[in-house]
């Protein structure tokens, strides 16, 4: 068993819309998936799936996090032999300088392993990647797991957002980052650590967007 980061495709689509349903009221359609995978210009989805069969070898697993920013070494998830499952997913959109986390969510029967932080990490590698001055993310006001993993990152709240959860009309922090050199270095520290602790692969925050 290995874990995989990698961009979404046409094919997860079904198990994130499960994913979503359990944890978002509304959740996504189908087609705004679509959209964001095959049509957006600004958007970078990304998957968590745990592949069963051969992990990655050891020089993979072990490559430094500017190495594998950098796309250097071998290795990647279509050469794992076995079949997948989605654990979690998530979006980053890239616009101008600021990097936005559109949505991130856990299978619930799954939360508490630490993916939550490697999907995290992925899109803070992809907007550091992409070259982003900062990233932004809304919280609700309750979600203090979530706080506490995003200012583990850097993440500060800027501001309040009123009823910005049209389910229940419940508040939304607004948190934001920015991408400084102290920034950087904190989240490598922290980007090698949860590899040394998960061993997971990450095509998706050193790789290219499938569409070139």
């Amino acid at each position: 068993m290995s874990l995989t980061l990698r961009y979404m495709r046409l094919g997860d689509i079904r198990q994130v819309a499960t994913i979503d349903v359990m944890c978002f009221d509304p959740p996504w359609s189908y087609d705004s998936y679509v959209f964001e995978i095959n049509e957006s210009t600004v958007s970078h989805m990304v998957v968590l799936e745990e592949i069963i069969g051969r992990a990655p070898p050891e020089p993979v697993r072990r490559r430094s996090w500017l190495d594998r920013l950098r796309g250097r070494g071998s290795g990647s998830a279509s050469a794992l032999d076995g079949t997948g499952s989605i654990l979690g997913y998530g979006g980053l959109w890239k616009i101008d300088d600021e990097a936005h986390v559109s949505t991130i969510a856990i299978d619930p029967s799954l939360r508490g392993k630490g993916y939550g932080e490697i999907l995290l990490a992925g899109m803070f590698g992809k907007a550091l990647q992409l070259r982003a001055r900062y990233i932004v993310l809304e919280v609700r006001v309750s979600n203090a797991v979530a706080q506490s993993l995003y200012r583990k990152y850097g993440f500060s709240r800027v501001g309040r957002r009123k009823n910005y959860y049209r389910s229940d009309n419940e508040d939304a922090w607004d948190m934001r980052v920015s991408l400084d050199r102290d920034t950087r270095h904190r989240f490598e520290r922290l980007y090698e650590k949860l590899r040394l602790q998960h061993g997971f692969l990450d095509t998706y925050s050193r790789g290219s967007h499938p569409r070139g």
